[in-house]
Parts: structure tokens; C-alpha cells; sequence
């Protein structure tokens, strides 16, 4: 996908305040319960195929939602979208929010793909 440069900015701007987890860190701490996986991708996508254990909240709402399912602010949240972009947007947001155990996966769906991990795919 063609990012504009603007948008491109502004992920860069998120990322500098984000942690960035990888695909194997990721699966490693789901193992061991240490964290909910968060799936911010759009609906369609989700439908599509998603991470394995993952709970479905898209970018487009989950600052409203996230204080419902997640109430604890102290949980650790991995979040991932299709290469990392929205999910460093998402997770700055989240910390902008008070929630103090954030990260973005990096590489998002494509790396969780391109690692052999395991899906599942509708709702």
C-alpha cells in the first residue's frame, strides 16, 4: 500500500511514543497469559482471517470501547493492524488514555502471517 507522507508523519510521530513488540515476543507472552491481543483492523479484514486468540476492536472504535472490555489500565495490550501503522496509532491513543502496558506489533498482520502463526478466520 502507498502511504501519503502526512500520514506517514503522523505514524512516526505515534511510533516515537510506542513500543513495538515482535511477532515471536507477541505469541510468547499470549502463551503465558501475560497479554490480550488486540485486532484493530477494520471488519472485513478481521472476517478475513485474524491472530488466533485475538479480540476484534478496530481503529475506528476502540478509544469508545476499550474502557468497557478492558477496565483494567494496567493490562498489557498488544495491538496489531495489517503492517503496524494503525495499531502504533491506536496503541498511543490507548496510553494517551491512561493504559500503561501498550505496545504495537510490528510488521501487524503480515509478519503474524509471514511467521507461520496461528489463524482463524470469521467472526
Amino acid at each position: 500500500m502507498n502511504h501519503s507522507p502526512e500520514f506517514l508523519k503522523l505514524v512516526d510521530d505515534a511510533k516515537s511514543r510506542v513500543r513495538e513488540v515482535n511477532v515471536d515476543e507477541t505469541r510468547r507472552k499470549l502463551g503465558s497469559g501475560k497479554a490480550k491481543l488486540i485486532d484493530v483492523r477494520e471488519d472485513n479484514e478481521w472476517e478475513a482471517g485474524h491472530a488466533r486468540g485475538a479480540e476484534h476492536m478496530g481503529k475506528g472504535v476502540i478509544e469508545r470501547d476499550i474502557e468497557q472490555r478492558v477496565p483494567d489500565k494496567n493490562v498489557e495490550l498488544i495491538l496489531y493492524c495489517g503492517g503496524g501503522f494503525r495499531s502504533a496509532l491506536s496503541a498511543d491513543n490507548l496510553q494517551k488514555m491512561g493504559y500503561t502496558k501498550v505496545a504495537s506489533m510490528a510488521g501487524g498482520w503480515r509478519a503474524w502471517q509471514a511467521a507461520g502463526a496461528p489463524v482463524e478466520s470469521g467472526k
